[in-house]
Order: structure tokens, then C-alpha cells, then sequence
């Protein structure tokens, strides 16, 4: 009788314990699917497609943050030039600089559009001397043709641009993780980095045109031609593309489709 009971034991457990775990991994299976259609229909996960999107939203954000480095690595924020007969009748001298340093280049005469009137533009070859701005370690200002640079609007640009880099950097770890961890709530906070970035962008290029202006007021001895170069354009570029990857990051992050709620499907009866 023990023997029988231990003979049955493994004629019957068989298909008992086969069916429990069938149970066991269906159950899973089923408590794993509901988790995951919770978990998306409350927004904190995405579909293929939001991935898609956002990745799309984030290469324009990149683009912007690669244009505000080189625009903030560069020196051609402004060029100055007194007129091409200042001087004298061979060479004459001209000047561009930006947040770190600043340059001066002798041209030829010769080589300048003879309908120019100043000297310039700094792209023409020329010997070229460049100097870093000592404000931001000893204090002292720079001087170039006779005139003084206003270092507090200058320290305050670089500062302005420095800070938009930083956020430009939180923002995109803020995207990194939405993307490894497929939670859409982490686009809130990278849409308000790139918008603030973009933003302090131009304010940079605002303090520093003013500082430009207060440079060209400290002395009026040498008449200058004063023009913002490449570098400015890039930056301006660079605030308008951060700004529009904030948005497009804010209108990913909404629980419902605008163009939706703006544009609703009209009924296929009416």
C-alpha cells in the first residue's frame, strides 16, 4: 500500500505539476501584459513611434548645441576696421575678437576691395597677433585702438553662454534617460533645459552687442568700422534651433496629440 501510494505519486503529480506550472507562466505572462498596458496608458512609457519622434526632436536639439559651441569657441564675434588710409598707403590694421581673445591682423592695402573704405574683412591673409582676455584672471581690461573693453558685460556674455551649456548638457542626459528607460516624463524637464539654453543664448549676444557699444564709446580718437561676424550668426541660429527642440520635446511629452485636439477627424456619416 506505501508502495502503491508511491508508485501513484508520479502518475498523478505529473500532469498536476505540468498544469501548475502552466498556471505559474501563464499568470506571469498575464500580470506582466497588464503592467505594461497600465504603465502605457498612463504615459509613463512610449510606443515605437514616440521613440522615433523624439529621437528626430532630439538630433534638431543637437544640431543647436553643436552650433553654440562653435559659436562660443571662436573669436569672430565682432570685427573692428578704421579706414584703409589711417595709417598708411601699404598696410593697415584691423581686429576681430570674441568671449576669450582677441586678434589683430595687418593687412595690404593692395589686397582690399578698393570700393571698401575701412580696412578688412579680417579673412584676408595677413600677419595675425592673438591674446587672451586677462579679465578673467587678473581683472585687467584689454585694449585695442586706444579703446578699453567693458569687462563686467563681457564677463557677464561668457557667463550667459557657459551657464546655456550647462543646461544643454542636463537636457540631453534628461533625453539619454527617457530613451534607455522608455519614460516620456523625463522630456518635461529636457524641454525646459533646451528652451532656458535657447534663451540665454540670445540674451548673450545681447550683452555682448552692448558691450561692444560701450567699447566703442571709451574713446573716439581712432574712428572704427565695427561689424558682428560669423560667430554671432551661428549663435543666433543656435538659440532659435534650441528653442524649437524644447518645443517639439514639450508637444511629445503632452498625454494627447495636439493636431488632434486642434484638427479633429470629422465623422465619415457627416
Amino acid at each position: 500500500m506505501v508502495a502503491g501510494s508511491v508508485a501513484g505519486a508520479p502518475v498523478g503529480g505529473g500532469p498536476q505539476g505540468s498544469g501548475a506550472m502552466t498556471t505559474l507562466m501563464t499568470g506571469r505572462s498575464t500580470f506582466g501584459g497588464n503592467k505594461r498596458r497600465r504603465t502605457t496608458s498612463t504615459g509613463s512609457s512610449m510606443t515605437e513611434a514616440q521613440e522615433g519622434k523624439i529621437k528626430l526632436a532630439f538630433f534638431v536639439a543637437i544640431v543647436g548645441v553643436v552650433l553654440t559651441v562653435l559659436g562660443v569657441g571662436t573669436e569672430f564675434w565682432v570685427e573692428l576696421a578704421p579706414p584703409k588710409s589711417f595709417y598708411n598707403n601699404q598696410t593697415c590694421l584691423t581686429a576681430h575678437y570674441g568671449l576669450w581673445k582677441g586678434c589683430t591682423k595687418t593687412l595690404w592695402v593692395s589686397d582690399i576691395d578698393p570700393e571698401r573704405e575701412s580696412c578688412g574683412p579680417a579673412k584676408l591673409p595677413g600677419e595675425s597677433n592673438c591674446t587672451y582676455f586677462k579679465f578673467f584672471t587678473t581683472g585687467e581690461n584689454a585694449v585695442m585702438f586706444q579703446k578699453t573693453t567693458e569687462n563686467n558685460l563681457n564677463m557677464a556674455a561668457a557667463m550667459l553662454a557657459l551657464f546655456s551649456l550647462f543646461l544643454m548638457v542636463m537636457g540631453a542626459i534628461c533625453i539619454t534617460m527617457s530613451l534607455s528607460k522608455e519614460i516620456i516624463f523625463f522630456l518635461k524637464p529636457a524641454s525646459v533645459c533646451f528652451i532656458l539654453s535657447g534663451v540665454l543664448v540670445l540674451l548673450s549676444l545681447v550683452v555682448f552687442h552692448q558691450s561692444v557699444l560701450a567699447f566703442l564709446a571709451s574713446d573716439h580718437t581712432i574712428p572704427l568700422h565695427h561689424e558682428l561676424a560669423w560667430s554671432v550668426s551661428c549663435l543666433g541660429c543656435a538659440g532659435a534651433v534650441l528653442i524649437m527642440g524644447g518645443i517639439l520635446f514639450v508637444l511629445l511629452a503632452l498625454p494627447y496629440s495636439p493636431w488632434q485636439r486642434c484638427l479633429p477627424q470629422k465623422d465619415s456619416s457627416s
